[in-house]
């Protein structure tokens, strides 16, 4: 055992040499990570997958660490051990929470106090585990840089993923009507189940003219939330003085886009790096999460989870990677980390 009583044994995806995809994601046994004075220590009982996990295993990521390390982000579980550093510190020995740092496919993790969050009230790990990055995101975009109010129409592509299953809850939550867009009737029906009013696939011809029909007076939507990069074809479909708000590329290629069109429709084009605002405007990121907070604790926004299979244990990461990667999914793909760290995962 270490000092804090915990034992020396923990399991990770650790990468020793890039990977070519997630199949070669293998799960080592490694010491328990010891904190540093301003770190807790936690047991992580979920993790989350997300995209960038993907590049970053592949080393295209945007922030790459010295090799080894530890992959995944997302996590929640319970704190283990308290900063020494820390006279009064937030948290305390058994409690339940959320975040993200680098290392989160793992059994246990070290986190500084501003990277954790409490598990909101009635959450289970599974929910939690997701919310650190969808969530604020989705807020944030909509409410700071768009500024959503009551009658808005907002269109939301990808709907059914992680940051848009949040977004139209957000969305909702202000009194707006909601457009979703997908790729598949199980997409869209699963975004219908979060609140979506109306349901479009974008892989259908002429999308854009079918969402302008359903708008009042076929003007066009007031807002667009878009995490894929489709903000040119989404000008034929934007009101006068529409806001577009770019908030990822998952399609996986940077847009040009025509800039009359902008000028003339009178456009606003922004864009939303949340991760950004805890060093340029760390004052908004607390008022984010406790209107979010607020938000789940009236029942208007739930999690996330991709619901329609399961996944358990450290070794199950790639195939949820995988299926992330090949838009197989919906939702945030999470897995359920035992702490039974004898057993054979």
């Amino acid at each position: 055992m270490n000092e804090n009583g915990v034992e020396h044994s923990s399991l990770a995806l650790q990468n020793l040499d890039l990977a070519l995809g997630p199949s070669d994601l293998v799960v080592t046994s490694l010491p328990t990570p010891t904190p540093s004075p301003s770190q807790y220590l936690l047991a992580i009982h979920a993790t989350a997958t997300n995209f960038f996990d993907l590049l970053q295993i592949r080393g295209k990521y945007q922030h790459q660490p010295p090799l080894p390390w530890i992959s995944g982000s997302e996590f929640s579980g319970t704190i283990l051990s308290v900063p020494s550093s820390l006279s009064n510190p937030k948290f305390s020995i058994g409690d339940r929470v959320f975040g993200a740092t680098q290392g989160g496919y793992a059994t246990h993790i070290c986190c500084e106090e501003e990277r954790l969050r409490p598990v909101p009230k009635g959450w289970d790990f599974l929910a939690a585990a997701g919310l650190m990055v969808t969530a604020p995101t989705s807020y944030a975009a909509l409410v700071t840089r768009a500024g959503v109010k009551k009658g808005d129409f907002v269109l939301i592509h990808a709907a059914a993923g992680g940051v848009g299953l949040a977004a139209v809850q957000v969305a909702k939550a202000f009194g707006a009507t909601v457009i979703a867009t997908a790729g598949s009737a199980r997409k869209l029906e699963v975004a219908k189940s979060y609140g979506a009013d109306y349901r479009i696939d974008y892989n259908a011809e002429g999308w854009e003219a079918a969402v302008k029909k359903l708008t009042p007076k076929g003007k066009g939507v007031d807002i667009v939330f878009d995490p894929v990069g489709m903000v040119e074809k989404s000008l034929r479909c934007t009101a006068w003085n529409g806001r577009i708000v770019v908030v990822g590329f998952a399609a996986g290629t940077i847009e040009k886009v025509a800039m009359n069109r902008v000028l003339l429709k009178n456009v606003s084009i922004v864009g939303l790096h949340w991760g950004m605002y805890a060093t340029e405007e760390r004052e908004r990121v607390e008022e984010v999460w406790q209107a979010l907070f607020q938000l789940m604790e009236e029942g208007r926004f739930r999690g996330t989870v991709y619901t329609d299979r399961e996944f358990v244990g450290l070794e199950s990461v790639g195939e949820a990677l995988g299926m992330l990667g090949r838009r197989e999914t919906w939702g945030k793909v999470v897995v359920k980390v035992p702490q039974d760290v004898e057993s054979k995962l």
